[in-house]
């Protein structure tokens, strides 16, 4: 069975096509195709509260190609979320409905609980019985939560990510409550490593020279923010070879998960690699295997 998810996020716009492969009592998840396209909503919308027409435009011309690879591919089921960007943007109904009544394809426009659940089904193949701080940076968003015996125990989603950090869409206040949230939670449940998602720690991981599932040192991070922060935005695109859209977010993203674990005392991180896009392709295979899961949130 071909399941496809496409992730709307406030950076880019993600569209994975897998296969699930049945073996006795489990499922495989195989890769098949992979695009990721830059539209960069945060932009417009943490500035001006509104997507603009050019975008709008463009993202329908997206949509229209990924419908086209899917039929190509023929998908079985299918999923589309957009977050943070989206359901901040004032002109979202409109965008909604021009999407639908073009393409006939219906958006769902989650919150950060029903992304941070999302995310929860592909996390927990990742962790064993230590106790984890889970930090998903987003473009517009940041969710944390915390695992003991691999079950979550507490989360919570700040409106803060790293193209509203980098254009100043953050405030002191908020900055405040996500140190409070990770400070008052580490006390209490004993936090001994962190675990990262999201595509700027993946590359900050790879910059690392990190592989095998290893662990990434704090300290390690700091490198890599120290050689990129020491080049201009040209010298990270030619020398290290970053795209322009990763060269400009991945300092602010970074920051973010550096004072996360300054905050919770923790030295190490896993990255796996996964995120939204992949939670929901789990999804959707138990949603057309055993009719359970519905998805939670806002349109």
């Amino acid at each position: 069975m071909k399941l496809a998810a496409i992730d709307i996020g406030s950076n880019a716009v993600r569209c994975q096509i897998s296969n699930a492969l049945t073996q006795e009592d489990a499922v495989i998840f195989k890769r098949i195709e992979y695009i990721r396209y830059a539209i960069r909503f945060g932009e417009d919308v943490f500035n001006s509260g509104f997507i603009s027409d050019k975008k709008v435009d463009k993202f329908v011309k997206l949509l229209h190609a990924f419908q086209l690879l899917l039929d190509v591919h023929d998908v079985d089921h299918f999923m589309i979320c957009a977050t943070s960007a989206m359901r901040n943007s004032q002109n979202a109904p409109e965008i909604l409905e021009e999407v639908y009544n073009r393409l006939g394809m219906k958006i769902d426009v989650i919150d950060g609980v029903a992304e941070a659940e999302l995310i929860n089904k592909v996390i927990v193949n990742f962790l064993d019985e230590r106790n984890y701080l889970h930090i998903d940076v987003g473009g517009g968003s940041t969710e944390f939560n915390i695992y003991v015996n691999r079950e979550k125990v507490a989360s919570h989603s700040f409106e803060q990510g790293s193209i509203r950090h980098m254009h100043g869409g953050d405030s002191e206040e908020l900055w405040n409550s996500m140190r409070q949230w990770i400070e008052v939670n580490s006390k209490q449940y004993h936090l001994s490593r962190a675990i990262g998602t999201g595509g700027n720690i993946n590359k900050i991981y790879d910059m690392a020279g990190k592989s095998g599932g290893k662990p990434i040192f704090r300290k390690q991070i700091e490198e890599v923010v120290n050689l990129v922060s020491s080049l201009t935005m040209e010298e990270r695109q030619t020398k290290l070879l970053l795209n322009p859209d990763r060269a400009d977010v991945i300092l602010p993203a970074a920051e973010i998960y550096l004072s996360a674990m300054k905050w919770a005392k923790l030295e190490s991180m896993m990255v796996p690699n996964v995120g939204l896009k992949d939670g929901m392709i789990h999804a959707l295979y138990e949603q057309f295997h055993s009719g359970r899961y519905v998805i939670s949130g806002i349109n």
